[in-house]
């Protein structure tokens, strides 16, 4: 048998009584555990394997299956529920890692940042619009797709006051250097590419201290979910959804 800490990040019925969870662990990556008799647990048991539960499973192969023996529950997210755009926005994540975080990847910093931004989503600590630009963009960055924002790609300059910067060639250009079509470029300024860089270089205690101007955020919203959605060549029916109650 084997015991692991995850968080469910889908589940769907098998038949009238058992069920399958999709867990997100540290060691394995995404895996699917069976649930036997789904419909027939409750209390702390059946808690345990619901939607965004953070528990510690154990479970055995059998055959090509990984059938759940017990689990207990670490924390539930129960708050997530208050709120259908907390909900659908939570949904949303799930639906991105369970696309980008496959079997045997070692998910541990990743893990970390999807509870720590569940944990300021339910409580509402940061807004939504903040929370979903971190997600994004820092788990770009932990899959391999992180951009090249430390100084503009022709002169290297650090600080330029206007810049483009494109979610394409994941680079910028200080407004001196640049020569492309403006079109296909996000044209900034220096608080929306601190607020970039304080995403990707922050160690975990740090990346959700900070503060920009609604401006500024509504910018950075933009560059990340087009950022993940470009380089993933994924549309996401779970963000279609949030993005409708938002409007």
């Amino acid at each position: 048998m084997t015991t692991v800490k995850g968080i469910v990040i889908k589940e769907r019925t098998a038949g009238e009584q058992d069920k399958f969870i999709d867990v997100l662990t540290e060691e394995y990556g995404v895996i699917e555990l069976t649930v036997r008799g789904a419909k027939k647990i409750s209390g702390k048991s059946g808690s345990s394997v619901q939607l965004f539960a953070y528990s510690n499973f154990c479970y055995s192969q059998r055959g090509e299956y990984l059938i759940l023996n017990s689990a207990e529950p670490i924390r539930i997210f129960y708050g997530l529920r208050d709120s259908l755009t907390k909900i659908s926005l939570a949904s949303y994540f799930a639906d991105v890692l369970r696309f980008c975080i496959s079997p045997e990847t070692n998910s541990g910093d990743i893990m970390r940042l999807f509870l720590n931004t569940l944990h300021y989503l339910e409580k509402n600590l940061r807004n939504e619009k903040m929370l979903k630009s971190i997600f994004e963009l820092r788990l770009m960055s932990e899959i391999g797709f992180m951009p090249d924002v430390l100084a503009c790609r022709e002169c290297g300059l650090f600080e330029p006051a206007e810049l483009f910067f494109s979610v394409r060639e994941s680079c910028f250009y200080c407004k001196d250097c640049f020569h492309g079509n403006a079109d296909e470029w996000y044209k900034i300024k220096i608080s929306v590419l601190s607020a970039i860089r304080h995403i990707l270089l922050s160690d975990f205690d740090r990346l959700y201290n900070f503060r920009t101007s609604d401006e500024t955020m509504d910018r950075l919203s933009i560059i990340a979910e087009n950022y993940l959605v470009l380089h993933l060549e994924r549309n996401f029916r779970t963000l279609d959804f949030y993005k409708s109650l938002k409007i």
